[in-house]
């Protein structure tokens, strides 16, 4: 293994760390805040602190790859760095409004982490659903296997036994795969760093204007949960997507999906650290078999063609 791609690993492993860990402070974030206020001091820190890569970027007259210009105004509409960010930002303010509220009525980080990594096994379904793309067998296993996961996780004692937050949290996890799609359709002609400025501006102020709307802007609450404000903010927003850009650099992109995955795995161990939390072991194992779902969705469509040498038939 190369030495950049070694750097580059530990640097997608730590991204996964932050994010996971990141449901601890949101978790703690719920005693003193209410889900659109601690969303808009989070994404509002999450903003200002891609700030510094922007000027640092422009300071080396650092551009994004030209493209070439759109014909049509709609084209250009949706080359607009601003437009996209906004698009994805709306897409972004929902998931992660309604992923606070399933937090804050289930009160377990592992949990939230475990079913919001249904998003992974979603995506193709959905681009499927909407995009009518290729649906392959392994697809098809990830899928089957995630949701016998989520049916033990879950589904404890018959489905009466589902929560409101389960079910905000299965939601959360829809809108997270179609925000990825957005992404993947509307972004691949916007830079990286723009895009994610832009809707991360754009999903702190939704929130704002929640909080401004239902009342709930309270800053001594906030100075209770500095310490998760901060962490979700700058963390698991600047931090980790500076170190995500940097270890994507040197990692093939399946490898650092099934890498940054691991978020999930450290949801858990981050609640039963910090928050003490403990599952049954029920629960660890509808756990297992959803990250087991997760890993299966991110393999080619077939695994064993990249074990074969060069030359070797098909």
């Amino acid at each position: 293994m190369k030495r950049q791609e070694l750097i580059g690993l530990l640097c997608l492993l730590l991204t996964a760390l932050i994010w996971g860990f990141a449901f601890v402070s949101q978790v703690q974030g719920m005693d003193s805040m209410t889900p659109l206020f601690f969303n808009a001091t989070r994404f509002t820190l999450g903003a200002v602190s891609l700030v510094p890569l922007l000027l640092w970027r422009r300071a080396r007259h650092v551009a994004a790859d030209e493209r070439p210009q759109q014909s049509s105004p709609a084209a250009r509409l949706l080359a607009n760095p601003a437009v996209v960010g906004a698009i994805c930002g709306v897409f972004l303010f929902t998931a992660s409004t309604l992923q606070q509220y399933g937090i804050l009525y289930g009160r377990s980080a592992g949990r939230a982490g475990f079913i919001t990594a249904l998003y992974i096994v979603m995506v193709p379904l959905l681009a499927f659903v909407f995009l009518h793309r290729r649906v392959h067998l392994m697809t098809i296993a990830a899928v089957v296997v995630a949701v016998v996961g989520f049916y033990f996780l879950c589904v404890t004692d018959g489905f009466g036994s589902l929560t409101l937050a389960d079910l905000l949290l299965l939601f959360t996890a829809v809108l997270f795969a179609a925000h990825i799609l957005v992404i993947d359709t509307l972004g691949s002609q916007i830079d990286a760093l723009m895009l994610s400025f832009g809707q991360f501006v754009t999903t702190a102020a939704l929130s704002w204007i929640g909080s401004l709307i239902e009342g709930s802007v309270d800053w001594a609450g906030a100075m209770q949960s500095w310490e998760a404000v901060l962490y979700a903010g700058i963390g698991s927003v600047g931090i980790a997507y500076t170190l995500q850009v940097v270890g994507q650099q040197w990692v093939p992109p399946t490898q650092a999906s099934l890498v940054m995955s691991l978020e999930s795995f450290f949801s858990v161990v981050g609640g039963a650290l910090l928050l003490g939390e403990v599952m049954t072991p029920r629960g660890y194992l509808g756990c297992a078999l959803i990250f087991a779902g997760t890993m299966l969705a991110q393999l080619p469509a077939n695994p064993l063609s990249a074990l074969r040498r060069p030359g070797e038939p098909r």
